[in-house]
């Protein structure tokens, strides 16, 4: 929406002979120094709590000291001063001290006759969004003339706004970059594709709103919704729920089951800006299909375009704990297939947002500020949503799981343990292996400046392996209330028989692979193996997709016999599917 087309040209507010035009925006200086002139220059868009400049023809004098200029924003349905959604201020400036915005004279500007420039300020935390901005000069008159609408966003170059990023680097890779890449594959081979963000192109931001607006908080209790926009938490998680349209009409399908018909398939996507544009042009009906990276790269367009820090993170062995016990179970009979569907799961990788604000919500100081995991993919509900965080990281690196919001989920997803149980025809099971290494492996993101990949695993949890790494683990497990028998019991001792796959070529979609099974003997007896080797291809998210070759063989264990090894070569029947 062009702001020019909203404005009258020229104004003239008689009472004082104020003379008005929209080209005394300055929309190019403003939008220029809050850096939103690749969003627009036909529209003033500024950012919170940094200045911007409007200017005024007066016809005669205008004493500044004396004489009344009385400004008022607002956005909402329902303005209020109290709500934060409305401010009234003006000159002379000791009139308006109780004012969250403030207004000065512009130093330098032709006072006391001519043309009078203002310094107008929002506060660093007012709501984010679309304002309309008015004037009046005269005390006696109740309705001001308008100057249009302004757009005010979030600003990562103010020390006092919430998402204040420290280095100029780093907002120009978290903020302002355009195109970005998003890693994705398996720990020990990873792959990336390019990534169109462009949240800079024309009618992201007005898109973005809309998001904001239609988002079911917004229409349960608007007034109450626009004043929360002042808050990096409230709006990230309400973006986090509208880019799935799993329960309020947002903007992504997913699905993960290889049908696409009716949509296209995840993998066309190579961008968020057609999702975005698709989504309004068909009356908010959710876009066909998405799938993690999806999700997340589309998260990332509308948190930059709206002013938050934010980068996309790929998890790779990432664990989909359902009930919140920090263990994912798997679950095989005893000739190794797995008899029924674990709720619980292991993805290749999995792709979620990190996005960059304090967090004095959890803390009076600074301990839980900067990256907070947040999760567009619908998973599991939060407060009754699908959505996910923001979940500070540095409190799922110290185990810190009873915090807001959703730290034991993401906690889980970068290390919980693996538990591996046998279930026998009556019905029992036990439990034969737990691997408290495997998930959670090369956490990735995009370098700042560059195309390379670095990895972030340090700052989620500890080296694997090292004591702090188990011990923060476990005050994991006794912060989500999990009991302290059932917490042993996850942690048995190193079993007689341990088993390993590596392998021998590596795998190509459509080839076969060879494998070899290494086996280690910790008994002091002799033992005879029963091995039931079973293969079946899976999807990227751990779901079983078809039986491949099933294997029958004996082997001889001495007693601690720790080199002794069988190798077995599978050689696969027909290529493994890879989705």
């Amino acid at each position: 929406m062009d702001f020019l087309s909203q404005t009258p040209n020229p104004l003239l507010c008689p009472q004082t002979q104020l003379h008005w035009d929209p080209t005394y925006l300055c929309l190019v200086k403003n939008n220029t120094a809050h850096n939103t002139n690749d969003i627009s220059v036909n529209r003033l868009i500024v950012r919170r709590g940094q200045s911007f400049l409007v200017t005024f023809d007066f016809h005669g004098s205008f004493r500044s000291t004396t004489d009344l200029l009385e400004l008022t924003v607002e956005t909402g349905p329902q303005p209020s001063e109290a709500l934060g959604t409305r401010s009234v201020f003006g000159l002379p400036e000791g009139r308006w001290k109780r004012s969250s915005w403030k207004v000065k004279v512009h130093q330098g500007s032709g006072l006391p006759a001519g043309s009078i420039t203002l310094d107008i300020t929002s506060p660093a935390d007012a709501p984010v969004g679309e304002y309309s901005l008015s004037v009046k000069t005269s005390a006696t008159t109740s309705v001001g003339s308008s100057l249009g609408k302004l757009l005010l966003l979030f600003n990562p170059w103010c020390q006092e706004d919430s998402v204040h990023l420290p280095e100029e680097e780093e907002r120009q890779e978290y903020v302002m970059r355009e195109q970005g890449l998003v890693y994705k594959g398996s720990d020990k081979y990873i792959s990336s594709m390019a990534w169109n963000f462009g949240q800079f192109e024309d009618d992201i931001v007005d898109i973005c709103l809309k998001l904001l607006d239609v988002n079911p908080k917004c229409l349960s209790d608007p007034a109450k919704d626009f004043s929360a926009r002042c808050n990096p938490i409230y709006v990230s998680r309400v973006v986090s729920a509208m880019i799935n349209a799993n329960d309020d009409g947002g903007v992504l399908m997913g699905r993960w089951d290889g049908q696409y018909d009716g949509g296209m398939s995840p993998t066309h996507w190579n961008g968020s800006v057609e999702v975005l544009r698709r989504w309004l042009k068909y009356g908010g009906n959710p876009v066909k299909y998405g799938q993690c990276w999806v999700f997340a790269a589309v998260m990332c367009t509308v948190l930059r375009c709206l002013g938050i820090p934010c980068r996309v993170v790929t998890n790779f062995q990432s664990a989909h704990d359902t009930d919140k016990n920090l263990t994912i179970d798997d679950f095989f009979s005893d000739y190794g297939v797995r008899p029924k569907q674990s709720p619980d799961s292991v993805w290749n990788y999995h792709v979620w947002v990190e996005a960059w604000m304090t967090r004095p919500d959890l803390s009076a100081g600074s301990l839980y500020d900067g990256w907070q995991a947040v999760d567009p993919t619908p998973q599991e509900k939060s407060t009754g949503v699908y959505c996910c965080g923001p979940a500070p990281v540095k409190a799922i690196l110290q185990g810190h799981v009873d915090l807001k919001y959703d730290v034991p989920f993401v906690f889980a997803e970068v290390n919980a343990d693996r538990v591996t149980w046998m279930v026998f025809t009556d019905g029992s099971k036990k439990k034969i292996f737990t691997d408290s290494v495997s998930v959670g492996q090369n956490i990735s993101t995009k370098a700042v400046g560059s195309d390379k990949r670095v990895d972030i695993t340090a700052n989620y949890k500890h080296a694997e392996g090292t004591e702090k790494e188990r011990d923060v683990y476990n005050q994991a497990v006794k912060r989500v209330n999990i009991s302290e028998e059932n917490s042993n019991g996850i942690h048995d001792d190193k079993p007689g028989v341990s088993m390993k796959i590596v392998e021998l070529t590596k795998p190509v979609s459509g080839k076969d692979i060879d494998l070899k099974l290494v086996l280690n003997s910790n008994d002091n007896e002799t033992r005879t193996l029963v091995i039931n080797v079973n293969v079946q291809a899976m999807r990227y998210n751990g779901i079983p997709s078809s039986q491949i070759q099933t294997e029958l063989k004996e082997q001889k264990l001495l007693p601690n016999q720790g080199r002794v090894k069988m190798f077995q070569t599978l050689s696969m029947s027909r290529p493994t599917i890879f989705n």
